[in-house]
Parts: structure tokens; sequence; C-alpha cells
């Protein structure tokens, strides 16, 4: 698991010195490359969380439909991308708080 998140004083301090553009733009860059990487060398499933951070890696990858599968909590369904690919894309307002351990169980099955 890779997260990008602080304590608030520490994300106001990073959007102040960078400003909050290049700073989102930076850590969405460095998921949609990772999961480009990642699914290059063979990962058939990823697990997303945030919106911006979702679209990012579907527009990295290149993805132009996806097949809706089963519901891992309300609102949030596991994807098919191809017959080797299967992703779960968690808006930040989705999701309890075992939905990484739910996510990995559906898109496993």
């Amino acid at each position: 698991m890779i997260y990008s998140s602080a304590d608030p004083e520490v994300v106001n301090d990073v959007q102040s010195r960078f400003g909050r553009e290049i700073a989102a733009t930076a850590i969405e860059g460095f998921f949609a490359n990772l999961a480009r990487a990642a699914v290059a060398a063979g990962v058939q499933r990823i697990i997303t969380a945030g919106g911006e951070t979702s679209g990012a890696v579907v527009d990295a990858l290149g993805l132009d439909a996806l097949s809706i599968g089963p519901e891992i909590d309300p609102g949030v369904p596991a994807l098919r991308a191809t017959p080797d690919l299967v992703l779960a894309l968690k808006s930040g307002n989705f999701g309890a708080e075992d939905f990484f351990e739910k996510a990995s169980v559906v898109l496993d099955a």
C-alpha cells in the first residue's frame, strides 16, 4: 500500500510552498506512472482511493471502457479493464473502513 496523506498542517505547508496545483499534479503523476509500471510488470489488480488519483490511473493506463462487476461497497463496484486487469476506483467519499480488505477479496474472485 502506498498513500499520500498527512496531517492537515503538513498538507497546508506543502501546498503553501509549492502551490496546490503543483503538489496535486506531482502526486497524481506519481500514482499514474506507478500504475503504468505495475501493469507493465504484470500486476493484475489495482485499488485506488481518491477521485483525482483514480482518474489519473485510468488515464495513464489508457482505459476507454470498463466492465462493471460486483459491488465492493455502496457506490464502488469492482471493474474489469481487460481479461487480466481488474480495478477498484474509490472516491474519497465512498467505502467503509475495511474497504481495501473487501476490495482485495472481491478483485481476487
